[in-house]
Parts: C-alpha cells; structure tokens; sequence
C-alpha cells in the first residue's frame, strides 16, 4: 500500500516538474521573443517628458504658456511626503522591497480574478505603470504584459527607487490636460505641490487609477469616494490613526482651479510662438519645457490696451452715427446663423501700438490690432502703410545732416512738378494754403507738405531714401517727389524703431522682444542683448529732436499737450489721402511709441480724421500712464551745439526792428553770422491760397 502510495506521489511530483518545467520553457521563449522589441537601456537613460514652454514678461510674471501635454517638472524632494504615502498606500506598499515586479502580488490578483470570474484586482506596481506609460499602450493583452514586466525590470535596474517616484508622479495623467503633479497641482488647486495639503493629495492621488471618470469638476461624488478609499488606504497602512481618518473623510472637495489668463498680450505672445517654432521647432516649442523671458512690461501693456480699446470704440461709434448700414462702403455682409441669410454689419476700425524703450530697443508694448480673437493679424510687423507726414523727419534728417540748419527759408507757395512717368503733378498743403516764406522749423512743425517737397528737392529722393533705410526702414521705398510725403509703405514697428534714434543721440539700437531662453534643466539656448549701431551724429539727432518738440510745442501734435501730456518730447503727424491712415510717432527720453489708425482695406476714416485727431489721443491717453511714476527728464544736449538769438522771420541775428527773436538750437560752425536785413515795417503780402495770381514754381525731378 504504502509502495503504490509512493509510486503515485513520484508520478505527481515528476508531473509537476514536467509542468512546471514546460512553463518555464514557454516563459522564456516568450521573454526571448519580447526582449528585441523593447527599448534599449539608451532609451531609457535619453528618455524627456514633455513639459510646458513658459514666456515671462520682464519682471518674471508668467505670460503664456505653450503645451501639447500640460507639465510642469517637480523634484521628489519639493513634494510632501503625504503625497508619497498616499501613492504607495493605494498603488504599491512593497514598491522599496520588489524589483520592479511583485510576484506574490500578482498570485493574488490571478486568484482573486478567477473567484470573481472577472478582473477584480491589478497587479502592476508603480514600476510597470511607469513602464506603460512610458513606452506601451493601455490595451490589456498578454504580450503588452509581458512586455511591460520586462521593462520595468530594466527601469529598476537604471534607475533608483526615488528616481522612479519622481519620474512616475512627473508622467502620470491626472485629467483635465494636467500630466503630472506639478501640473494638476495648478488645475485643480492653484498651488504649488510642496503646499498641498493631505487631502488634496489623496484626490490627486485617487485620479491616477481612471482621471476622467473620477474627474473632480464633472463627477464631484465619484471623486469624492475615490479620494475617501485613499484616505482608507492611508489609515489601513498605519499612516493615519482612525479620527484623522474620519475628520479627512467629512471634509467635502475643495477645488480652486486655475483660471487661464484670456487676452494678455496676444499679438505679441503670437509674436514670440511664431519666432520659436520657426527657430526650434513644433517639437521643442510645445514638449521641450523651454523658458523664455521677454522684454513685455505688463503695466505698459494693458496702457496701451485700454487707450486703444477706449479710444476705437469712440471713433467706430462716431463713424456708425455718420454712416447708415445701407453704405456698402462701411458695412460687409456676414451670414446670419440664425436664418441662414446673410446681414450687413460695420467694418471694424482698426489700430496699433507699439512701445520701445530708445536705449535697448526693449519692445514694452504691442498691440497688433483691434480683437485677437477676430483678427490675429499682427498689425505693428505685418501691416505696410503709407506713413503721410510721419515719414517727413527722414527729409529733414538728411537736410540736417547736409547742412542745412532749421533757420534755413524755403517758400511754401505753389509748385508744378513735372515727372517723366507721371506728368504734372501740382501738391497741396493740408490747409490749401501756401504761407510764403518758412523756415524748416515751422514748416515741419506745421506739416507744411510743398516745403517739404521743395526739400527732398534740394537734397534728391535718392538722399532722403538712403537715410531713411539707414535708419531702419526696411520696406522698399520709391525715389520719388511724394515721397516727401509718405507714398511709400512702411510698417509701424520700423517706422518707431527708426524714430527712437533721435532721443538715443543717434544711435540705431534694433528691436528686441527676447531676451534669454533657457532649455528644461536651465541652459542657456539664447541670449539676446542690444545691438547699436551709430546712424547719426549726435549733433545731427540733437537737432531732429529739437526740431520734433516743436511739432508738440506750437504744431500738428499740440493736442498732447492740450490733453495733459506735458514732459518734454518730440513727435510727428501723419495722415494719408482722403484719411485713409492716421499716424502719431513720438518719444522721450525714456520711450518711444507710435500710434497708427485706419481700416484694413483703405476705406477712409472720414472727412478730417487725420493722424492729429484718430492717432495723437491714443498715444498721449498711453504715454501718461506710461510715465506715472517715472523721473521727468529733458533731452540731452551733446556738445558741439549752441543756441542763438535770432530773428523768428529770417533766422539772422537779430535786430531792433525783429518784432520776434527766438532762441534757435544750431551745429556749431553753422550758427548765423550776418544780420535780419528785412523791413520789418512793411506790411507782410496776405496768405496765397491756390487760386492766387501768382505763378507756380516748377520744378524737375
């Protein structure tokens, strides 16, 4: 008896082994066949998570934020350790025993699947998620079991225990586009993860195991069962006693999620996404963590938002009173989604602001248009518009620095340009009215256009054109007499770069927007620092600058001072035919910002709408607030200038028949030496308007 009993004992032990054996035989094929499919320890060690491209403005405040996946990396270290215990209590308890496999674990769970006739229970650790998320896919199979085993050996082996946590909690998907704690962390709680509390964590930690099902924001109930099973978790573990259990579980959801920033300066952060896409690329700019800091002041920012928002809106409202929505000229169908027929509805003026800092060419402000969200054309770099007068400091720049001095007399009475290509071509002034003789002075603070053509005329469209892209125009521009007036398309962020020349004593400083960008472990990718370039004696700017305060003083841009703008500064008018564009360039010496108005298709702003009436209200509305605050300071007076006593009407030394002696800024060597020889006593001729009897001059370009 006692013999069969061990015959049929050996038979069952041998089959046993046999089985056993054949298992194992079967195991290690399938590792063989599985182990050239998995990723090499290379990849690994290489392995980077997505993470979030941050802009900063200047004073470090975050602006934008560009994501495929939103991420933010975070330490182990900076997470409090409730947060590892819930994790382990819920998902691992052996995770600082195994080796990246729980093999007593997973006979549980097969065990416990087989009574339920169902799956009831996992058994991966936090190894093999991490191993799943990182190189599988969520479909429940044998071989991605298998596969996913093998890996998260390979991980065990690569890494250390708190590597792998860090790595784990930094993948993981926590719902609502969060990937990672640092990032669910902001979404859910408004907070950093080294200030949660016990409670958050647990409901952070309860979405890892399905995050939209138990989505805190869609499902409060579900959410709030699932944290509760954590805090159980917690207390069966031994890391919280029973009454903190309960006091934990009685506390409802507290969410206080983040709210994004809509609008904060859109046309400039579109801007600086389009730079880094082109320059690093998709895969860097939306998965490469990248930080960049930028030249953007907020406070100026939201200025210039508000003085062009308030500003257009008075200006569309004045032109909806001049217009009925019967004028096709002002109006553009737009279907009707609610009848499917189509309606009419106004044009939207639009406008642009763009603010630099003279001495570091530092972009502070720019507003691109009107509505982002209806437009996202970015009118400051894309948008070329005839400048009208604001181009004419480039005439008188290139008189200036050949020579001529602001005394000197030009007649603004009619004239006839005869063009080879054009024939005839008889100019106005704004006011149809030719004032005789005029100084530059005048005639640039005045706006005096047949002065101005006589100029270039004197010093050749060639000359004009040359300083003009010297100074950093880059559109091309045609050498021709109305370009003394602004025929030529500039676009308004190299229209106010080359303006802040002036103020900067002559030194062109190209614009920035950029100033560092730094890769996820903080190496520096990019620096970006001033680039100046001396364009223009300092004598030759010091004039141009003191000539452009006039324009503010007694000329076309008077309206700032009358607004209440009342610090030294320079600038200049502009406006276009039948009121197309309307522009204000001006600065101080702190800044330099330019203002342009109109519609994107050319339709007129209306009868009298020039630069001085639909521009100069919003740069002066935004340079107030701009300078709140800041030291008033006067431009300064580099040698080689000396001021003079002259006559206001003829720019001699004066007399004691001059009614008027001014004091004029000149070059030295240039001042006047001779003196007024004009008889004052005489009665001055009456004003010529363009019917008058005198004959025009003519002249061949």
């Amino acid at each position: 008896m006692m013999r069969k009993f061990l015959k049929a004992q050996k038979k069952t032990i041998i089959g046993c082994l046999i089985f056993w054996g054949l298992g194992l035989l079967v195991l290690l094929s399938l590792l063989l066949s599985y182990r050239r499919d998995l990723p090499s320890l290379a990849q690994l060690e290489s392995y980077e998570p997505s993470l979030i491209t941050r802009l900063y403005a200047a004073d470090g405040e975050e602006i934008k934020e560009y994501y495929k996946e939103k991420r933010v990396l975070v330490p182990l270290k900076e997470m409090p350790p409730y947060l590892i215990n819930a994790l382990l209590a819920t998902e691992d308890r052996k995770f600082y025993r195994h080796w990246g496999v729980d093999l007593h674990r997973i006979a549980g769970a097969l065990w416990a699947n087989l009574k339920a006739h169902r799956l009831v229970q996992g058994a991966s650790t936090i190894t093999q998620q991490l191993a799943r998320t990182l190189f599988l896919t969520q479909k429940r199979t044998l071989s991605r079991k298998v596969k996913e085993a093998l890996i998260a050996i390979r991980i065990e082996k690569t890494y250390s225990k708190d590597e792998i946590l860090q790595m784990y909690l930094n993948q993981s998907y926590f719902g609502n586009g969060a990937y990672g704690v640092g990032a669910a962390s902001q979404v859910y709680f408004s907070k950093e993860v080294r200030d949660l509390d016990i409670n958050e964590c647990a409901l952070l930690v309860g979405l890892l195991k399905a995050a939209n099902r138990y989505d805190p924001f869609d499902h409060p109930q579900r959410a709030l069962r699932r944290r509760n099973l954590v805090i159980n978790s917690l207390l069966a573990w031994g890391k919280i006693s029973n009454p903190e259990a309960d006091s934990l579980k009685s506390l409802p959801l507290e969410l206080n999620p983040t709210v994004e920033a809509k609008g904060e300066a859109p046309y400039f952060t579109e801007m600086v996404r389009r730079y880094l896409e082109k320059k690093y690329g998709e895969e860097m700019l939306y998965r490469g963590g990248l930080s960049v800091y930028t030249t953007l002041d907020l406070r100026l920012q939201r200025a210039a938002e508000e003085a062009v928002e308030r500003n257009l809106e008075g200006l569309q409202a004045k032109i909806e009173k001049s217009h009925p929505l019967s004028d096709t000229a002002y109006t553009i169908l737009v279907p009707d989604s609610a009848n499917g027929e189509e309606r009419r509805e106004y044009k939207k003026v639009q406008g642009a602001l763009v603010a630099i800092e003279p001495g570091t060419g530092f972009i502070r402000a720019l507003v691109g248009g009107r509505d982002f969200a209806e437009s996202e054309f970015n009118r400051v770099t894309q948008a070329k518009r005839q400048p009208g007068s604001a181009f004419k400091p480039f005439v008188y720049t290139a008189a200036i620095d050949n020579g001529f001095k602001p005394t000197d007399i030009i007649y603004d009475t009619p004239v006839v340009l005869r063009d080879e290509k054009k024939g005839l071509w008889r100019p106005e002034n704004y006011d149809h009215i030719f004032k005789g003789p005029t100084t530059l002075r005048t005639a640039l603070a005045l706006s005096r256009n047949v002065v101005s053509i006589k100029l270039l005329e004197k010093i050749t469209p060639r000359q004009a054109v040359f300083y003009a892209h010297r100074m950093g125009i880059k559109t091309p521009l045609r050498a021709v007499p109305s370009l003394a007036i602004g025929t030529s398309e500039v676009t308004p962020l190299d229209l106010v770069s080359a303006y802040a020349i002036f103020p900067n004593q002559g030194v062109r400083v190209d614009p920035i927007y950029i100033t560092r960008v730094t890769d996820r472990e903080g190496k520096i990718l990019e620096e970006n620092s001033p680039y100046k370039e001396e364009v223009l004696n300092e004598q030759t700017a010091y004039i141009m600058t003191n000539m452009l305060e006039s324009v503010m003083n007694r000329g076309t841009g008077y309206g700032a001072r009358r607004r209440g703008f009342l610090r030294p500064a320079g600038g200049k008018t502009g406006t276009t035919d039948n009121f197309t564009d309307a522009w204000f360039v001006g600065f101080t010496p702190q800044l330099v910002a330019g203002v342009w108005v109109g519609f994107d298709d050319l339709t007129s702003l209306g009868e009298g709408e020039t630069g001085a009436r639909a521009a100069l209200p919003i740069w002066t509305d935004f340079m107030i607030a701009a300078h709140r605050g800041l030291p008033v300071r006067d431009f300064p007076v580099p040698p080689g200038i000396v001021f003079v006593d002259v006559c206001a009407e003829s720019g001699l030394l004066p007399t004691e028949r001059c009614p008027k002696v001014v004091k004029e800024a000149f070059i030295k060597g240039t001042e006047p030496a001779q003196r007024c020889n004009l008889p004052h006593n005489i009665p001055k001729p009456p004003r010529l308007s363009p019917e008058g009897k005198q004959p025009p001059e003519e002249i061949h370009f």
